[in-house]
């Protein structure tokens, strides 16, 4: 006789959600966000919301459905394999330190559906597993990309308006970043920014002459990665040069590229920046925090622009995370076209609210799944 915790079924549904029309970027400024290769695709070629997402839902015996979302750019044979290595097992038998399948991409979202199942039969919350909150509201960003100076002022305008505190924005050495500031200073003041080349800075003389220029202006919360990773020295020497923060981005999402947590510990003993943002799964994201919890060092929840599964993930994480102050990247709700929540996540700005009842606090819209799916698969014992 199976235990009523066994997964009896998990289906995988890929779907292509586009991004509400204009939320991106500027049409004269179309610039794609993903940077890493994709299907033969080089970096930075692809938009990110053409890409597909794969939600996961994990059925019980008795009835229960976990929920999970993967990082974009998955693997199908590496879906069918977590899946079919799960498929069977009892949730409340497993360690959810240590699930039974291996730390890849794809790792992250199976293990947000089994939490959420695991949660689910014993009547709690994610935030609870993680050791309970210690908030019940999370600081969360407004976001943009690449725009024109001209437009930005006309794009920060309702966000401030909205609440919003602080705006993230992508960009590279191709943008003036300094006359947007400016430009944001005139049409939001006491809004602040978050600047994010994702390495794009690119040579030490660059980042520091942008950084000396934005630290006149007063508006820039925190560079983030203005420089690649590689150049551990040239960080320090940044630091030291710019009185503008610097914020590192810990990325475990992809493993294949050599992603690893371990970097936390250079950056720290380096003293090469002054926070973390971290995308992580829920348990890796806990590491992490406590790790920046212990050298003080404030941080906040990365993100791919999700849906609503996987926000609500995140948002359980940084309830619970001592060092998760900053204003976390929450928006998938402002760019894309539907969360596929049922009902969305409350995000009154400048806050998003941790989700109330047992698991992440979610029910999937499955009107929306069928409507952006592109893939159906379904795995049994």
């Amino acid at each position: 006789m199976t235990a009523a915790t066994t997964i009896s079924r998990i289906r995988a549904t890929e779907v292509i959600v586009p991004a509400n029309p204009g939320a991106i970027d500027s049409p004269s400024v179309h610039r794609p966000l993903h940077n890493k290769p994709w299907k033969g695709a080089s970096s930075w070629s692809v938009q990110f919301d053409a890409m597909p997402k794969v939600i996961l839902e994990l059925e019980l015996d008795d009835g229960t459905v976990g929920l999970g979302e993967l990082y974009r750019a998955h693997d199908w044979d590496t879906i069918d394999a977590l899946a079919e290595t799960l498929v069977g097992l009892d949730v409340r038998a497993m360690s959810l330190q240590e699930l039974p399948i291996p730390r890849v991409h794809e790792f992250d979202g199976f293990e947000m559906a089994v939490w959420d199942a695991f949660a689910r039969t014993a009547g709690l919350r994610v935030v609870d597993l993680l050791g309970g909150p210690v908030r019940e509201r999370i600081a969360v960003s407004a976001w943009s990309s690449h725009r024109t100076v001209d437009e930005i002022g006309d794009v920060v305008r309702p966000f401030a308006t909205a609440g919003f505190t602080s705006v993230k924005l992508k960009c590279s050495l191709a943008d003036d970043v300094v006359a947007w500031c400016e430009a944001i200073a005139a049409a939001a003041p006491g809004l602040s920014v978050v600047l994010d080349p994702n390495g794009r800075f690119e040579r030490f003389a660059d980042a520091r002459a942008i950084g000396l220029a934005l630290a006149e202006i007063g508006n820039v919360a925190c560079l983030e990665d203005p420089l690649p990773h590689w150049m551990v020295d040239d960080w320090a020497r940044l630091r030291a040069a710019v009185p503008v923060p610097l914020a590192r981005h810990l990325s475990l999402a992809y493993p294949q590229f050599a992603d690893r947590g371990s970097e936390a510990v250079a950056v720290v003993r380096r003293g090469s920046a002054d926070m973390f943002n971290l995308t992580a799964g829920l348990s890796d994201f806990q590491r992490l925090d406590h790790l920046a919890d212990l050298f003080a060092m404030p941080t906040w929840h990365g993100s791919q622009v999700d849906f609503g599964i996987a926000e609500a993930a995140y948002l359980h994480s940084c309830a619970a995370a001592r060092s998760c102050t900053q204003p976390g990247d929450i928006f998938g709700r402002l760019i894309r076209s539907h969360d596929l929540l049922a009902e969305p996540l409350r995000i009154e700005p400048p806050y998003a609210f941790l989700p109330s009842g047992p698991g992440l606090g979610v029910v999937l819209d499955d009107e929306a799944r069928r409507e952006f799916r592109t893939v159906d698969k379904e795995y049994r014992p």
